[in-house]
């Protein structure tokens, strides 16, 4: 995978954290630098930690798959999408009222935001991916967006956090589309 691949997964993945870290930083009264990084590094690096389970967990199955992993990659990243895009029109609020930076929050905010990079590892593992570089530039990405979305919710509200989720989906759409159309075509 190169570079410029994998540095559009990695922002596609961190859409989910980047909106979360908008709410944050809009019930800031001031921007507080520390608890931005704080919360990117909550982000970044449960953003870089699923991947690798994904990955162990593929890396587990592939002999099995081999003949189908171009399609469940496929499938991952193009569901992972859609439900970005759908939660991207949803008319239900986001609660952006919680600035708490406590542990459990933070966790739970962290998993939530990271379950489809978990999926994500597990394409790595059909697609040989060099793991270690792959999850430190996502988990690097996770946390400077997560750091500038605290910024952005501080500033401008929560005007950005639909338009970050739909382009977020419509990447992972289009990079399992991509590893499809490789495999079928050997493009």
């Amino acid at each position: 995978m190169s570079l410029p691949e994998l540095f559009i997964i990695a922002v596609g993945l961190s859409m989910d954290a980047f909106a979360v870290s908008i709410c944050k930083g809009l019930c800031m009264p001031r921007m507080n630098w520390r608890n931005a990084v704080i919360a990117g590094l909550y982000f970044g690096g449960f953003q870089a930690g699923m991947p690798v389970i994904g990955y162990l967990l593929g890396s587990q199955f592939k002999e099995a798959i081999t003949s189908y992993d171009h399609w469940i990659a496929f499938l991952l990243l193009g569901i992972i999408g859609i439900n970005m895009i759908k939660e991207s029109f949803s008319n239900d609020e986001v609660e952006c009222t919680d600035c708490s930076l406590e542990p459990k929050n933070m966790f739970m905010l962290a998993i939530a935001t990271s379950i489809d990079a978990l999926a994500v590892g597990v394409t790595f593992a059909f697609l040989k991916v060099q793991i270690i570089p792959a999850v430190s530039f996502i988990g690097v990405t996770t946390f400077t967006l997560s750091v500038a979305g605290i910024k952005v919710g501080n500033v401008f509200g929560t005007r950005f956090k639909s338009k970050a989720e739909f382009a977020g989906g419509v990447i992972l759409i289009l990079m399992g589309i991509k590893i499809l159309l490789q495999h079928l075509f050997g493009m």
